[in-house]
């Protein structure tokens, strides 16, 4: 058989077992069980165990858990509301306003989650009640909050860096340290949004609240602390180089343990609802990423990524041309699988190609990390898009449509950082030195 029609057999094996239900990480394995024993001589069961244990075994993967468990219990803390008391009076003086504490929210909450949707509905739980209360249109709240909240995958730590990591074996702290200038940049462009929205509709921008003198503001800004100093604990211990990430992770839990129980959140009950709820996703996280481990290797043995690097190199495209071809096929598959299995079902197809083109893949950990958020709010299976739907009771089309100029504003980031590859490069660089 070909390799067209071996890869159209497996394709769609993927899309019928998916289709019937079966978990994402069973559906891998089956489909690489499937085209070991029928292209391939090594046995596939025994092929299958060794890679199994060997992916769910990883050292380097151990920083998976520990970050979901840290944004799992800061999810159950008063953080989020402590964060609007003390960014508010400081929003107040920008056009827009208000609006900009999703953004501003969603950068700080980031930098301790790790995870998108959590991000997004932390916020989202704190800051679209206050804004519709004092009178901000649904459209605008609702757009900035889904956009914004894609930030958690980009302002480290970062779960999905933290899969690329471990799928394209890149050091997780250079990935965590180069989405830093990206993330701000990001988070600059959205707020830089928010203003031109404002000016263009004053109208729909409710009066600034008065009586805030410089002090309020000061002593409001005290509720700030507890998230500051854990970010500066997790991201300053890595870039000092004191700690790896998982190590880095580890100092995270124990920040956020302290956090909770200083703000006085911290019970029996909500320590085991985070365990148990960082159990789960991780283990669901850990099923995708064994699986596709398996799908990788039953790839390498039946020979379709160097087919598939060899078929595009002889399409001659340049960087540009490979990238944008890329970006689009990644949210036209965003449209259709969450952003960890994106990354796992094609790291091993596309690497081959990427370090073919000379790509730095530091550098294109943070690509595919943009356009995966971009997949985040792109219907049918924009995973922020059905969070805030969850929370508004909008229709998910209504919410694609408002959240449709952050889609962009994403869009204009990955051109800056392809022309100015130094927002990437360049802290990642101070860190090696």
């Amino acid at each position: 058989m070909s390799d067209l029609g071996i890869t159209a057999l497996l394709i769609a094996a993927l899309f019928l077992i998916l289709a019937s239900g079966v978990w994402i990480g069973l559906t891998l394995s089956g489909v690489a069980w499937i085209g070991m024993q029928l292209f391939s001589s090594r046995p596939a069961g025994d092929a299958m165990a060794v890679t199994i244990w060997g992916s769910a075994s990883s050292w380097t993967l151990t920083a998976l858990p520990l970050f979901v468990w840290m944004g799992e219990i800061l999810f159950r803390t008063r953080l989020s509301q402590d964060m609007f008391r003390g960014l508010a009076p400081w929003m107040q003086g920008l056009p827009g306003r208000l609006l900009h504490v999703n953004v501003v929210g969603c950068a700080i909450f980031a930098a301790v989650s790790g995870s998108s949707a959590a991000t997004c509905a932390t916020i989202g739980k704190m800051s679209l009640p206050e804004l519709a209360r004092r009178g901000y249109p649904d459209s605008i709240a609702i757009g900035s909050l889904a956009g914004a909240g894609t930030l958690g995958l980009l302002i480290p730590p970062s779960i999905i860096m933290i899969v690329y990591g471990v799928s394209a074996e890149v050091s997780i702290s250079q990935l965590f340290i180069a989405g830093v200038v990206p993330g701000i940049l990001l988070a600059v462009l959205f707020s830089g949004y928010l203003m031109l929205w404002a000016w263009r509709h004053p109208q729909q921008v409710p009066p600034a609240e008065g009586g805030l003198t410089l002090g309020r503001r000061l002593s409001e800004s005290r509720h700030l602390i507890p998230v500051v100093l854990l970010i500066a604990a997790v991201l300053g211990s890595i870039y000092a180089g004191i700690a790896t990430a998982t190590e880095a992770a580890a100092v995270g839990v124990v920040g956020a343990l302290l956090v909770s129980a200083a703000q006085g959140s911290l019970s029996w009950q909500t320590f085991k609802q985070s365990l148990f709820g960082g159990t789960r996703l991780f283990c669901m996280i850990a099923l995708i990423l064994a699986g596709a481990a398996f799908l990788t290797l039953a790839m390498g043995y039946i020979g379709l990524p160097r087919h598939l690097a060899e078929w595009i190199g002889s399409l001659s495209l340049s960087r540009w041309q490979l990238l944008l071809a890329l970006m689009v096929f990644y949210i036209v598959l965003g449209c259709f699988l969450d952003g960890i299995s994106m990354v796992v079902l094609t790291m091993g197809v596309i690497l081959p190609t990427v370090q073919k083109a000379g790509i730095d893949l530091v550098w294109f950990g943070i690509f595919v990390v943009l356009v995966v958020e971009m997949a985040q709010i792109t219907p049918p299976v924009g995973f922020n898009l059905f969070v805030l739907q969850g929370m508004t009771r909008r229709e998910i089309g209504w919410i694609a449509r408002v959240t449709l100029p952050f889609f962009f504003l994403m869009v204009v980031a990955v051109a800056l950082i392809y022309v100015f590859p130094q927002l990437v490069s360049s802290l990642p660089a101070q860190m090696r030195g």
